[in-house]
């Protein structure tokens, strides 16, 4: 089962999720004329880099634009070739999540609770998204994929997560709203974002303007 979900906020922004399922011949045979690396040894991570390419294909295609491959810049944020259009890739197998905006950056992450989230929070939160996560492991997870969104919309190194990156308090329903923060040199940039239970995952993405 290829795509999963599709969802446009408006014309060419929007989100997209696939669910792993193919084999990776499958996944090589639709990929054509990108070819996995040849580093990427493991089999999880080789289905999950095939299939963020594939979803992310079909997102810029169904936008109506071409898709010509895809490239990182010098602090490794993906951007497409021949297009300026902003992207955000993520994966957390079998789950790859996708999404792209027409002017503005964005960032995107799925992952799954688990309870390691809560051996590294005070690592990754600050004091008080501490105290409002406490040991609810879905919403440390929502913390976690708001922070490695905004993480992505900043697109560059030396932001610490629990400093730099943070998340206002929110009550924990199946779907809603954040209220993102990214401080950096003197400046705060706030960033709205939606989050998502998805079948024993946590997806979060940027709300575009």
């Amino acid at each position: 089962m290829p795509v999963s979900k599709i969802e446009w906020t408006k014309q060419q922004s929007g989100w997209a999720l696939w669910h792993i399922t193919e084999s990776e011949e499958v996944l090589a045979k639709l990929l054509v004329p990108e070819v996995c690396p040849p580093d990427i040894v493991s089999k999880l991570k080789r289905l999950e880099w095939m299939a963020a390419r594939l979803l992310l294909r079909t997102l810029v295609e169904e936008a109506g634009l071409t898709y010509n491959g895809l490239h990182k810049d010098e602090f490794g944020k993906p951007y497409l070739k021949d297009n300026v259009h902003q992207i955000s890739l993520s994966h957390s197998y079998p789950l790859v999540a996708a999404q792209i905006d027409r002017f503005h950056p964005v960032g995107v992450d799925v992952e799954q609770p688990k309870e390691k989230l809560l051996k590294i929070a005070h690592r990754v939160l600050s004091k008080s998204e501490e105290a409002d996560a406490g040991s609810n492991i879905q919403k440390n997870c929502i913390y976690w994929c708001a922070k490695e969104a905004l993480y992505k919309i900043y697109g560059k190194r030396g932001l610490s997560f629990s400093e730099h990156l943070n998340v206002f308090p929110f009550v924990l329903n199946k779907s809603g709203s954040l209220i993102g923060k990214i401080s950096s040199q003197n400046s705060e940039q706030l960033i709205n974002l939606e989050y998502s239970l998805q079948d024993n995952f946590v997806l979060v993405y940027t709300k575009t303007p």
